[in-house]
């Protein structure tokens, strides 16, 4: 599929392979790098093959010129553009070629070494020696390496980047969690996640799949509260002059469920946004009020629906009974998704409560306000072992505030909920297991990803032509 003739761009083919591979020994004829541009890529299975690709990948990994040109994604300290394909072609380039290089099957008899190379590469911080299992290990500056990444989220591949360190680097992700500015990583996810309209769905899911890689440490899940964030602009809804990272993060969150809920209907989606929230619950702190309050107001959401498709399945089954020809939707499915994902929020609420009660005042406020959403879970078989901590919070704090009279205001309320927190006593509260979520990938996850990196290649590379018609890997108009 890809170009044979002997100009890529505007560049000689020879001129355009040294640059790729970051070597001056590569030749116009050389299989491997012919091999690359006829966009064919087969895994390697023979021991020539696989020697072919150990020497490229230490033309592509080791070589100074290609390697940091990858890594830095065009310049350390850069400011990303638009396009940061335009701006940056060669950097552009090398990243789109180390993303196929990584994605390459293991061989019959070896692993994919430039993955084993992606895998084990250390801070050039790191004096410990490498493992003799490791063959092609090398170091590069982790600082450096962040601030990159910090700075080019807006574009599919360098997302794509993160979540492979993030999830196959020990070495890298240990790093990024020790960092004490992790809202430079973190805010530019949230904002591809806030700008879901606009982002086609692989890239919204790499997002969401490393905010779940993060909420996976608790030291995250506590550090992310104590971040306080001013004024941040990109968030419409709602002005927001002061709110903790944490806060923002479960803002934007539950912005996506609510969005899935209404057009996408994404059930991998909606899993992985409750498994982060899952994953935080235990260490919510000072959740701001309209965090607070749009938690509750999901539960409401669901709660509603949940009633809507129960009247659906009242009013066909009575209608199935005045004729036997019609076909019974199958509303059971319905309504089994959303008590599952009912119970998720109850849990997570539950969780909330059970670790960390005296710090979330707004979080049992906006519980009371709309205590009646929880009335008809009560005596729910789905749910009414969950329930036992939210009602014990609900009617302690309730009958506090009937106590302390009528034409109470917010500040009172908080007050006598602030003061309740001391006095209940905590063995009150029935412990549940921790929530805790760990994203694994699927048994065949070349099935997702080679596509999603080839589909990359085709819309991103820089001087690459390849023929519409010629393409079986993807479709035409996946995202």
């Amino acid at each position: 599929m890809g170009s044979n003739s002997s100009r890529i761009g505007d560049l000689p083919k020879n001129e355009y392979l040294k640059k790729l591979s970051g070597t001056e020994s590569v030749s116009e004829n050389d299989p491997f790098w012919n091999q690359l541009l006829s966009f064919s890529f087969p895994a390697p299975t023979s021991s020539t093959e696989l020697k072919l690709l150990e020497e490229a990948t230490i033309s592509v990994c080791r070589s100074l010129a290609g390697l940091w040109t990858v890594f830095t994604l065009g310049g350390v300290g850069s400011k990303a553009t638009a396009s940061p394909e335009l701006s940056s072609p060669l950097a552009n380039q090398s990243l789109l070629l180390l993303l196929v290089l990584a994605n390459l099957t293991d061989a019959s008899d070896a692993p994919n070494p430039y993955r084993q190379a992606i895998m084990s590469f250390k801070n050039t911080q790191d004096s410990s020696p490498f493992p003799s299992s490791i063959p092609h290990a090398f170091q590069i500056n982790f600082n450096s390496l962040y601030t990159a990444l910090c700075e080019q989220q807006t574009s599919d591949q360098a997302t794509l980047l993160l979540y492979t360190l993030l999830h196959q680097n020990s070495n890298i992700r240990t790093y990024m969690l020790a960092r004490t500015d992790m809202e430079n990583l973190v805010l530019p996810i949230l904002e591809i996640l806030y700008h879901v309209e606009e982002r086609n769905s692989h890239h919204v899911y790499m997002a969401l799949i490393i905010l779940l890689i993060l909420t996976e440490d608790d030291g995250f899940n506590r550090s992310i509260h104590e971040v306080i964030l001013k004024n941040i602009t990109w968030y419409s809804e709602r002005v927001l002059t002061e709110i903790s990272l944490g806060s923002l993060l479960i803002l934007v969150v539950i912005r996506t469920i609510q969005y899935n809920m209404t057009r996408t209907r994404d059930k991998y989606l909606h899993t992985n946004c409750l498994a982060a929230l899952a994953n935080m619950s235990a260490q919510f702190r000072s959740l701001h009020q309209y965090a607070a309050q749009r938690i509750i107001s999901l539960f409401s959401l669901l709660s509603k629906k949940h009633n809507k498709v129960l009247e659906q399945a009242t009013q066909s089954l009575r209608g199935s009974l005045s004729s036997n020809d019609v076909p019974l939707p199958d509303y059971a499915q319905d309504l089994n998704v959303i008590e599952e994902v009912i119970r998720m929020m109850l849990e997570i609420i539950n969780s909330c409560l059970t670790n960390s009660l005296h710090h979330n005042p707004n979080l049992v406020y906006a519980l009371l306000y709309k205590r009646d959403l929880f009335e008809q879970f009560r005596t729910h078989p789905s749910f009414q072992d969950i329930m036992q901590n939210i009602d014990l919070v609900i009617t302690f704090f309730s009958s506090r505030l009937l106590q302390a009279g009528a034409e109470l205001s917010v500040e009172r309320v908080l007050e006598i909920i602030k003061q309740g927190v001391i006095a209940l006593p905590k063995d009150r509260l029935k412990k549940f297991p921790e929530l805790k979520f760990k994203y694994v990938e699927e048994e065949q996850p070349e099935e997702f990803f080679i596509p999603y990196v080839w589909s990359l290649v085709y819309n991103s590379a820089v001087g690459l032509y390849w023929n519409p018609q010629d393409i079986q890997l993807f479709t035409m108009d996946s995202d």
